[in-house]
């Protein structure tokens, strides 16, 4: 079978489950999207990776990845390979000094580490055939949009920049790294325009 190769294109609150996040997987030259339905955990790890944020401890994904490198792994790709009843499964093809191995992961997690490697991201054709949707227009220009919901972001247009540096400040200390990057986000609007 060939591979298809996908990029991140969104992260951002699920519409069909409360309390959850999707992430939606676009392939590579081509309309087709696949969004994934995560937990939040898992939504802020990638949101970490992907802003490039640095926490002030290492988390969960980040101890792998500094464990496989300790031990001289890498993660060449990840490959979202089935999917059935609903739930996605991936494999992590990494290698060793003697063998290439692959493990059986969570695609969020996959996702996750995939990011932080900088590894290509790969599914099959009857997997986008079966849980993908088209999208209908073709933007040149791709981008990765880390978002909240619609009232959240309200609430931050109401908020002056010191109340929104501030309140970074706090959700940093806390660890919420998906509403830091919408704060972020305001604060580089409002002082760019």
């Amino acid at each position: 079978m060939k591979k298809i190769e996908l990029e991140i294109v969104a992260l951002s609150h699920s519409i069909t489950q409360t309390h959850s996040y999707a992430v939606v997987l676009g392939e590579v030259n081509g309309l087709r999207r696949l969004p994934i339905v995560i937990g939040g955990f898992e939504a802020q790890a990638i949101a970490v990776a992907l802003e490039r944020m640095q926490p002030s401890r290492p988390l969960t994904h980040d101890l792998m990845k500094n464990f496989m490198l300790a031990f001289n792994i890498d993660l060449h790709e990840v490959i979202i390979n089935d999917l059935q009843e609903g739930i996605f499964f991936s494999k992590l093809v990494c290698s060793g000094e003697k063998e290439t191995v692959e493990i059986d992961s969570r695609t969020s997690d996959a996702v996750a580490l995939a990011v932080r490697f900088g590894c290509p991201i790969y599914t099959f054709d009857h997997i986008l055939e079966s849980a993908g949707i088209l999208k209908e227009d073709d933007d040149s220009k791709k981008k990765v949009v880390v978002s909240q919901s619609e009232s959240e972001n309200e609430d931050l247009k109401k908020l002056s920049i010191l109340e929104l540096e501030s309140l970074l400040a706090e959700v940093l200390e806390h660890e919420d790294y998906i509403k830091a990057a919408s704060i972020r986000d305001e604060i580089k609007r409002r002082k760019e325009g």
